[in-house]
């Protein structure tokens, strides 16, 4: 009997634990509506040329990236920026950890990968956890024009957060494609929902918002590739800031560069890379390639810190990309979580990261 009821306390342990993942695995796109993209054949969406989305399994170890490498996380507390005065002019960034940041010009804002959770996983009890607290509250954002999401991994694409933000925000989110059914799901009106191929604007309070080709995949289960990835150029008025997304290296930098530099601040995923996947995410001196295709300005990098997602040790991302920037005279700000980066003003590099690791 004692066996009995401890099953079933058991049972409905589980039960409770899992009981948002339904709903966290987002919706379902309409196969017709996706396939006005040139990118979606055979019901998935494709890159520009076939890449290996899957770790080579000679390389790539479920233990190891679950449990090992102490290295792989901050020695102490990482150490945070709270909110900071209101700015009505120029080209600001404020990393909040990972790749979510908001994007300031002359006064208005943009909102880009937004993850406010503790966890990057469809259930809030297990899964990567974050590695440092958010800097800021939700309620401590200026009033944002848009949220722009680069594709729906749990990383880059929050139930909660999206939640939080539509009853808190008027924010319209600008997505790439299919990511608006898991939009839906979430009880984001339609009214505030746009999708976007690559190669396509919406433009919302003097913003171009301009959905770009990046090297990736998507997928909230086992079912991949249903939804684009997108990298996102976020102009108003002169200024411009580029966002990367997730992505490897691939030729297309050149061509986003040509037509939408120059840009003011390239924010660029350098981080949870590894020779088991190297087609979808950057190394650092990768990333400081792709910068150069794109044409420069001040490179923020993103992607890294918040969440163990790769086998490298935790600074070593940011020390590699630090002594690319250095070689090649690049402008680099390293901001810590919270703090906000004045693009035409700076500051040097201090290294703060590396007591940390």
């Amino acid at each position: 009997m004692k066996k009995a009821l401890a099953g079933l306390v058991g049972l409905a342990g589980v039960a409770w634990a899992l009981k948002d993942v339904p709903r966290q695995l987002g919706g379902k796109p309409d196969p017709v509506h996706m396939s006005r993209s040139p990118r979606y054949r055979d019901g998935k969406f494709h890159n520009d040329k076939e890449v290996r989305t899957v770790p080579d399994r000679d390389s790539f170890s479920i233990r190891d990236f679950l449990f090992g490498g102490e290295d792989r996380k901050p020695s102490v507390p990482v150490p945070l920026v709270g909110p900071q005065s209101p700015v009505s002019e120029g080209v600001h960034i404020t990393w909040y950890g990972h790749a979510s940041a908001l994007i300031e010009i002359d006064g208005a804002a943009v909102l880009v990968d937004p993850v406010w959770s503790d966890r990057v996983s469809p259930s809030v009890h297990v899964g990567p956890k974050r590695l440092h607290p958010v800097p800021h509250r939700l309620s401590d954002l200026p009033a944002i024009s848009a949220v722009v999401i680069s594709h729906d991994h749990y990383d880059h694409l929050d139930m909660q957060t999206v939640q939080d933000l539509t009853s808190s925000t008027s924010a319209v989110f600008v997505v790439p494609l299919g990511l608006g059914a898991h939009l839906a799901r979430w009880d984001v009106p339609a009214s505030r929902i746009v999708e976007l191929d690559w190669d396509e604007s919406h433009s919302v309070d003097g913003f171009t918002l301009t959905c770009t080709a990046a090297q990736h995949f998507s997928g909230r289960s086992v079912q991949r590739n249903v939804t684009l990835w997108a990298s996102w150029v976020i102009k108003r008025g002169e200024r411009s800031v580029f966002y990367s997304g997730d992505t490897g290296y691939f030729e297309g930098y050149r061509k986003i560069g040509a037509e939408h530099g120059p840009f003011d601040a390239v924010l660029m995923q350098v981080g949870a890379y590894d020779d088991a996947w190297p087609d979808i995410h950057m190394t650092p001196e990768e990333g400081v390639r792709a910068f150069d295709d794109l044409g420069g300005g001040l490179l923020i990098p993103v992607h890294w810190a918040t969440f163990n997602l790769g086998f490298h040790p935790w600074g070593e991302p940011i020390d590699r990309i630090w002594r690319e920037a250095k070689a090649a005279g690049l402008r680099l700000a390293v901001p810590r979580p919270g703090e906000r980066v004045d693009v035409d003003s700076p500051g040097e590099v201090d290294g703060w990261w590396q007591a940390l690791a």
